[in-house]
Protein backbone atom coordinates (compact mmCIF):
# COMPACT_ATOMS: atom_id res chain seq x y z
CA UNK A 1 0.00 0.00 0.00
CA UNK A 2 1.25 3.51 -0.57
CA UNK A 3 0.50 6.01 1.80
CA UNK A 4 1.96 9.58 0.71
CA UNK A 5 5.52 9.09 -1.23
CA UNK A 6 6.27 5.34 1.51
CA UNK A 7 4.99 2.08 0.80
CA UNK A 8 4.17 -0.24 3.49
CA UNK A 9 3.94 -3.95 3.10
CA UNK A 10 0.90 -4.96 4.16
CA UNK A 11 1.20 -8.62 3.63
CA UNK A 12 4.42 -9.19 5.88
CA UNK A 13 3.99 -9.42 9.07
CA UNK A 14 5.58 -5.99 10.26
CA UNK A 15 3.37 -3.85 12.42
CA UNK A 16 3.74 -0.30 11.71
CA UNK A 17 3.57 2.49 14.23
CA UNK A 18 0.99 5.55 13.70
CA UNK A 19 1.78 8.23 16.02
CA UNK A 20 -1.47 10.37 17.67
CA UNK A 21 -1.35 14.33 17.76
CA UNK A 22 -4.62 15.93 18.76
CA UNK A 23 -5.15 19.33 18.16
CA UNK A 24 -8.00 19.42 20.24
CA UNK A 25 -8.43 21.51 23.94
CA UNK A 26 -10.02 18.34 25.00
CA UNK A 27 -8.96 15.13 24.04
CA UNK A 28 -9.27 12.28 26.69
CA UNK A 29 -5.58 11.60 27.30
CA UNK A 30 -3.58 15.06 25.66
CA UNK A 31 -6.17 17.29 25.19
CA UNK A 32 -5.07 20.80 25.06
CA UNK A 33 -1.48 19.49 24.58
CA UNK A 34 -0.30 20.70 21.11
CA UNK A 35 -2.81 23.13 19.72
CA UNK A 36 0.03 25.47 19.64
CA UNK A 37 2.08 24.83 15.81
CA UNK A 38 5.19 24.42 17.87
CA UNK A 39 4.74 22.50 20.05
CA UNK A 40 2.57 20.38 17.56
CA UNK A 41 5.66 20.50 15.51
CA UNK A 42 8.11 19.44 18.67
CA UNK A 43 5.91 16.15 18.98
CA UNK A 44 5.40 15.01 15.84
CA UNK A 45 9.57 15.63 15.05
CA UNK A 46 9.52 13.92 18.69
CA UNK A 47 7.31 10.50 17.51
CA UNK A 48 9.65 10.31 14.52
CA UNK A 49 12.53 10.19 16.29
CA UNK A 50 10.80 7.30 18.02
CA UNK A 51 9.77 5.31 15.42
CA UNK A 52 6.63 6.30 13.90
CA UNK A 53 5.82 5.30 10.52
CA UNK A 54 2.88 8.35 10.32
CA UNK A 55 1.03 10.74 11.81
CA UNK A 56 -2.38 10.83 12.74
CA UNK A 57 -4.13 14.34 13.06
CA UNK A 58 -7.01 14.82 14.97
CA UNK A 59 -9.26 18.16 15.05
CA UNK A 60 -11.91 17.22 17.12
CA UNK A 61 -12.11 15.05 20.70
CA UNK A 62 -14.02 11.49 20.07
CA UNK A 63 -14.23 10.84 23.50
CA UNK A 64 -17.13 9.86 25.43
CA UNK A 65 -19.56 12.59 26.33
CA UNK A 66 -17.35 15.20 23.27
CA UNK A 67 -18.41 18.35 22.30
CA UNK A 68 -19.20 18.14 18.61
CA UNK A 69 -17.86 21.05 16.76
CA UNK A 70 -18.68 22.56 13.29
CA UNK A 71 -16.47 21.16 10.50
CA UNK A 72 -15.26 24.96 9.83
CA UNK A 73 -13.75 24.82 12.87
CA UNK A 74 -12.22 21.37 12.78
CA UNK A 75 -10.69 22.14 9.76
CA UNK A 76 -9.33 25.25 10.67
CA UNK A 77 -7.42 23.51 13.50
CA UNK A 78 -6.12 20.71 11.52
CA UNK A 79 -5.14 22.86 8.13
CA UNK A 80 -2.52 24.44 9.05
CA UNK A 81 -0.48 21.87 11.31
CA UNK A 82 -0.91 19.39 8.31
CA UNK A 83 0.80 22.19 5.54
CA UNK A 84 3.14 22.27 8.64
CA UNK A 85 4.31 18.90 9.12
CA UNK A 86 4.67 18.02 5.51
CA UNK A 87 6.78 21.19 5.08
CA UNK A 88 8.78 20.07 8.02
CA UNK A 89 9.12 16.35 7.80
CA UNK A 90 9.06 13.40 5.31
CA UNK A 91 6.64 11.64 7.09
CA UNK A 92 2.73 10.33 5.70
CA UNK A 93 -0.20 12.20 7.91
CA UNK A 94 -3.65 10.91 8.30
CA UNK A 95 -6.68 12.92 9.03
CA UNK A 96 -8.94 11.53 11.77
CA UNK A 97 -12.40 12.94 10.50
CA UNK A 98 -16.00 11.64 9.71
CA UNK A 99 -17.09 15.14 8.15
CA UNK A 100 -16.24 15.72 4.07
CA UNK A 101 -15.50 19.26 4.10
CA UNK A 102 -12.94 18.68 6.78
CA UNK A 103 -11.40 15.83 4.78
CA UNK A 104 -11.14 18.34 2.09
CA UNK A 105 -9.10 20.64 3.76
CA UNK A 106 -6.94 18.47 4.85
CA UNK A 107 -5.92 16.61 1.98
CA UNK A 108 -5.85 19.92 -0.33
CA UNK A 109 -3.36 20.66 3.45
CA UNK A 110 -1.32 17.69 2.52
CA UNK A 111 -3.14 14.87 4.04
CA UNK A 112 -1.96 11.05 2.97
CA UNK A 113 -4.46 9.16 4.15
CA UNK A 114 -8.02 9.38 5.80
CA UNK A 115 -8.88 7.78 9.19
CA UNK A 116 -13.30 7.89 9.58
CA UNK A 117 -14.39 6.59 12.88
CA UNK A 118 -17.63 5.93 11.30
CA UNK A 119 -16.10 3.80 8.20
CA UNK A 120 -18.53 6.06 5.69
CA UNK A 121 -21.54 5.50 7.89
CA UNK A 122 -22.23 8.53 10.13
CA UNK A 123 -25.47 9.97 8.45
CA UNK A 124 -26.93 6.19 8.44
CA UNK A 125 -26.55 6.01 12.17
CA UNK A 126 -27.06 9.76 12.90
CA UNK A 127 -29.21 11.25 10.77
CA UNK A 128 -32.92 12.26 11.31
CA UNK A 129 -33.65 12.74 7.89
CA UNK A 130 -34.49 9.52 6.12
CA UNK A 131 -33.32 10.76 2.66
CA UNK A 132 -30.11 11.10 4.17
CA UNK A 133 -29.59 7.92 5.48
CA UNK A 134 -30.11 5.76 2.60
CA UNK A 135 -28.19 2.95 2.69
CA UNK A 136 -27.16 2.85 -0.96
CA UNK A 137 -25.84 5.96 -1.14
CA UNK A 138 -22.26 7.11 -0.97
CA UNK A 139 -21.55 9.37 1.34
CA UNK A 140 -19.46 12.56 0.72
CA UNK A 141 -16.84 11.76 2.80
CA UNK A 142 -15.99 8.33 0.77
CA UNK A 143 -16.79 10.49 -2.75
CA UNK A 144 -14.00 12.71 -1.47
CA UNK A 145 -11.36 10.31 -0.80
CA UNK A 146 -11.55 8.73 -3.86
CA UNK A 147 -11.60 11.63 -6.03
CA UNK A 148 -8.35 12.42 -4.10
CA UNK A 149 -7.31 8.83 -4.57
CA UNK A 150 -5.86 8.15 -1.01
CA UNK A 151 -6.18 5.18 1.29
CA UNK A 152 -8.49 5.13 3.68
CA UNK A 153 -8.78 3.86 7.37
CA UNK A 154 -12.45 2.69 7.96
CA UNK A 155 -13.34 1.94 11.86
CA UNK A 156 -16.62 -0.03 12.81
CA UNK A 157 -18.81 1.94 15.41
CA UNK A 158 -22.50 2.17 16.07
CA UNK A 159 -24.96 3.51 17.99
CA UNK A 160 -25.70 1.12 20.93
CA UNK A 161 -23.66 2.78 23.52
CA UNK A 162 -21.00 1.78 25.89
CA UNK A 163 -24.04 0.73 28.64
CA UNK A 164 -25.93 -2.65 28.06
CA UNK A 165 -28.72 -1.52 30.29
CA UNK A 166 -28.95 1.48 28.06
CA UNK A 167 -30.00 -0.13 25.17
CA UNK A 168 -33.53 0.15 25.33
CA UNK A 169 -36.37 0.35 22.62
CA UNK A 170 -35.27 3.50 20.66
CA UNK A 171 -31.75 2.69 20.55
CA UNK A 172 -32.39 -0.76 19.39
CA UNK A 173 -34.65 0.38 16.58
CA UNK A 174 -32.39 2.91 15.04
CA UNK A 175 -29.80 0.36 15.18
CA UNK A 176 -32.41 -2.14 13.27
CA UNK A 177 -33.25 0.68 10.97
CA UNK A 178 -29.45 1.49 10.04
CA UNK A 179 -28.41 -2.21 9.14
CA UNK A 180 -31.80 -2.77 7.31
CA UNK A 181 -29.80 -5.33 4.84
CA UNK A 182 -29.54 -7.47 7.79
CA UNK A 183 -32.56 -9.52 8.96
CA UNK A 184 -33.80 -8.57 12.44
CA UNK A 185 -33.11 -12.27 13.75
CA UNK A 186 -29.42 -11.75 13.25
CA UNK A 187 -29.50 -7.68 14.40
CA UNK A 188 -30.96 -8.49 17.54
CA UNK A 189 -28.81 -11.67 18.23
CA UNK A 190 -25.87 -9.33 17.09
CA UNK A 191 -26.16 -7.16 20.27
CA UNK A 192 -25.91 -9.11 22.44
CA UNK A 193 -22.14 -8.76 24.61
CA UNK A 194 -20.99 -12.35 23.00
CA UNK A 195 -21.13 -11.76 19.72
CA UNK A 196 -19.44 -8.67 19.69
CA UNK A 197 -16.86 -10.05 17.18
CA UNK A 198 -19.49 -11.04 14.62
CA UNK A 199 -21.42 -7.61 14.51
CA UNK A 200 -17.82 -6.13 13.88
CA UNK A 201 -16.91 -8.16 10.85
CA UNK A 202 -20.22 -7.19 9.02
CA UNK A 203 -20.16 -3.52 9.73
CA UNK A 204 -16.45 -3.35 8.77
CA UNK A 205 -17.89 -5.41 5.69
CA UNK A 206 -20.42 -2.45 5.05
CA UNK A 207 -17.99 0.23 5.37
CA UNK A 208 -15.75 -1.63 2.72
CA UNK A 209 -18.40 -2.35 0.33
CA UNK A 210 -19.19 1.66 0.46
CA UNK A 211 -15.87 2.35 0.01
CA UNK A 212 -16.06 -0.06 -3.03
CA UNK A 213 -19.37 1.66 -4.54
CA UNK A 214 -17.54 4.93 -4.56
CA UNK A 215 -14.25 3.62 -6.37
CA UNK A 216 -11.83 3.22 -3.47
CA UNK A 217 -9.88 -0.18 -4.38
CA UNK A 218 -9.10 -2.85 -2.59
CA UNK A 219 -5.28 -2.36 -1.69
CA UNK A 220 -6.27 1.45 -0.51
CA UNK A 221 -8.49 -0.07 2.36
CA UNK A 222 -7.33 -0.61 6.11
CA UNK A 223 -9.84 -1.78 8.83
CA UNK A 224 -10.25 -1.09 12.42
CA UNK A 225 -12.35 -2.66 14.97
CA UNK A 226 -12.98 0.21 17.15
CA UNK A 227 -12.39 -0.07 20.53
CA UNK A 228 -13.37 2.37 23.14
CA UNK A 229 -16.35 3.03 20.51
CA UNK A 230 -20.39 2.22 21.58
CA UNK A 231 -18.90 -1.01 23.33
CA UNK A 232 -19.54 -2.03 26.68
CA UNK A 233 -16.18 -2.89 28.68
CA UNK A 234 -17.24 -6.62 28.01
CA UNK A 235 -17.48 -5.68 24.68
CA UNK A 236 -14.40 -4.50 24.56
CA UNK A 237 -12.78 -7.37 25.96
CA UNK A 238 -14.00 -9.72 23.57
CA UNK A 239 -13.05 -7.53 20.45
CA UNK A 240 -9.19 -8.10 21.30
CA UNK A 241 -10.07 -11.53 22.81
CA UNK A 242 -11.08 -12.24 18.97
CA UNK A 243 -9.26 -10.19 17.21
CA UNK A 244 -7.42 -12.86 15.46
CA UNK A 245 -10.67 -14.13 14.03
CA UNK A 246 -12.12 -10.31 12.98
CA UNK A 247 -8.74 -10.11 10.67
CA UNK A 248 -9.25 -13.29 9.55
CA UNK A 249 -12.89 -13.11 8.77
CA UNK A 250 -12.97 -9.31 7.48
CA UNK A 251 -9.81 -10.40 5.50
CA UNK A 252 -7.85 -6.73 4.87
CA UNK A 253 -5.01 -4.83 6.94
CA UNK A 254 -6.46 -3.96 10.33
CA UNK A 255 -5.10 -1.39 12.51
CA UNK A 256 -5.78 -1.17 16.40
CA UNK A 257 -6.33 1.71 18.08
CA UNK A 258 -6.45 0.96 21.80
CA UNK A 259 -4.16 3.42 23.36
CA UNK A 260 -5.08 4.60 26.68
CA UNK A 261 -8.60 4.03 26.22
CA UNK A 262 -11.09 3.45 29.10
CA UNK A 263 -10.85 -0.05 28.42
CA UNK A 264 -7.44 -0.45 29.82
CA UNK A 265 -8.38 2.08 32.79
CA UNK A 266 -11.22 0.14 33.37
CA UNK A 267 -9.45 -3.38 33.71
CA UNK A 268 -6.37 -1.67 35.43
CA UNK A 269 -8.58 1.25 37.81
CA UNK A 270 -6.07 3.33 36.69
CA UNK A 271 -5.70 6.84 35.04
CA UNK A 272 -4.96 8.20 31.96
CA UNK A 273 -1.88 8.46 32.19
CA UNK A 274 -1.14 5.48 33.77
CA UNK A 275 -1.79 3.01 30.81
CA UNK A 276 1.13 2.44 29.05
CA UNK A 277 1.63 -0.81 30.35
CA UNK A 278 -1.65 -1.49 29.23
CA UNK A 279 -1.86 -0.13 25.90
CA UNK A 280 1.81 -2.13 25.18
CA UNK A 281 -0.14 -5.24 26.22
CA UNK A 282 -2.51 -4.31 24.13
CA UNK A 283 0.09 -3.65 21.08
CA UNK A 284 1.21 -7.22 21.07
CA UNK A 285 -2.07 -8.82 21.17
CA UNK A 286 -2.66 -6.67 17.82
CA UNK A 287 0.75 -7.82 16.69
CA UNK A 288 0.12 -11.59 17.41
CA UNK A 289 -3.56 -11.53 15.88
CA UNK A 290 -1.70 -9.87 12.43
CA UNK A 291 -3.28 -6.52 12.47
CA UNK A 292 -0.93 -4.34 10.49
CA UNK A 293 -0.76 -0.85 12.45
CA UNK A 294 -1.59 0.45 15.86
CA UNK A 295 -2.14 3.69 16.46
CA UNK A 296 -0.97 5.19 19.95
CA UNK A 297 0.53 7.74 21.86
CA UNK A 298 3.62 6.72 23.79
CA UNK A 299 5.28 5.26 20.30
CA UNK A 300 8.82 4.57 21.67
CA UNK A 301 7.78 2.17 24.35
CA UNK A 302 5.63 0.66 21.59
CA UNK A 303 8.22 0.83 19.16
CA UNK A 304 10.55 -1.10 22.08
CA UNK A 305 8.15 -3.62 22.85
CA UNK A 306 7.34 -4.74 18.86
CA UNK A 307 11.09 -4.52 18.30
CA UNK A 308 11.43 -7.32 21.31
CA UNK A 309 8.21 -9.33 19.99
CA UNK A 310 10.52 -9.76 16.24
CA UNK A 311 13.67 -10.36 17.79
CA UNK A 312 11.98 -13.32 19.99
CA UNK A 313 9.90 -14.36 16.58
CA UNK A 314 12.87 -14.56 14.06
CA UNK A 315 14.78 -16.22 16.60
CA UNK A 316 15.63 -19.56 15.29
CA UNK A 317 14.36 -23.08 17.08
CA UNK A 318 17.25 -25.24 17.72
CA UNK A 319 16.96 -28.46 15.84
CA UNK A 320 14.49 -31.27 17.42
Amino acid sequence: MIIGNKEYNMDSHHVYVMGILNVTPDSFSDGGSFCDIDAALKHVEQMIDEGADIIDVGGESTRPGHQQISAEEESNRVSEVIAQIKSHFDIPVSIDTYKAPVARAAIEAGADILNDIWGFRYERFNEEDPEKRKLHDVPEIAKVAASAGIPVILMYNDNLGRDISCRDEKIITSFLEANQERSAVELLSSIKEENVADRIVWGLRDSIRIAHRAGIKKDSIIVDPGIGFAKTQRENLLTMKNLKKIVRKVGYPMLLAASRKSMIGNALDLPVDQREEGTIVTTILAAEADCRMVRVHDVAKNVRALKMLDAINESPLPPT
